[in-house]
């Protein structure tokens, strides 16, 4: 699997086409997208850095399990929280900005201890090692959203 670094690359390379969208594949633009990446990637991490890993709480799930295992994310299946939800249209300079906090922020994950957690709305608590695999899977799923709009 590619590593997040590699991901926030290839977000990067799309934030010239931020205006961009194509109706037959989502009601968003490129830049929405970037956005909605980068708002999960900074808030998770914000949310595991304050983590007390005492607290954390595994609990398997069925929707977890399905997306841990293909990897995938079905379309318009979930609705994302109103907090990763951008409000307006983000500019070029605010993308660069928030890709530069993300940048940092995925360097942080090393350090965490192993049971420091965010609580994802339909898994449940996810520990560092599943954060980094959902924060892979989810902007894999956002990438082929951009690529499709781009087609």
């Amino acid at each position: 699997m590619k590593s997040i670094h590699h991901l926030l690359q290839q977000l990067e390379n799309h934030i010239p086409n931020l205006e961009k969208t194509n109706p037959k594949v989502s009601t968003s633009t490129v830049g929405w997208q970037i956005d909605h990446c980068l708002l999960v990637i900074n808030g998770i991490i914000g949310q595991l850095e304050i983590s007390n890993p005492s607290k954390f709480q595994p609990k398997w799930t069925f929707s977890k399990f399905i997306i841990f295992t293909t990897s995938k994310i079905l379309r318009g299946k979930a609705k994302a929280p109103k907090v990763v939800i951008p409000i307006q249209v983000a500019t070029q300079n605010e993308l660069n900005a928030k890709l530069e906090a993300a940048k940092n922020n995925v360097l942080k994950l090393d350090s965490f201890s192993e049971n420091q957690f965010f609580n994802h709305p339909y898994f449940n608590d996810l520990n560092v090692k599943q954060t980094k695999r959902f924060l892979m899977i989810h902007t894999k799923h956002h990438l082929k959203i951009i690529e499709d709009i781009l087609k």
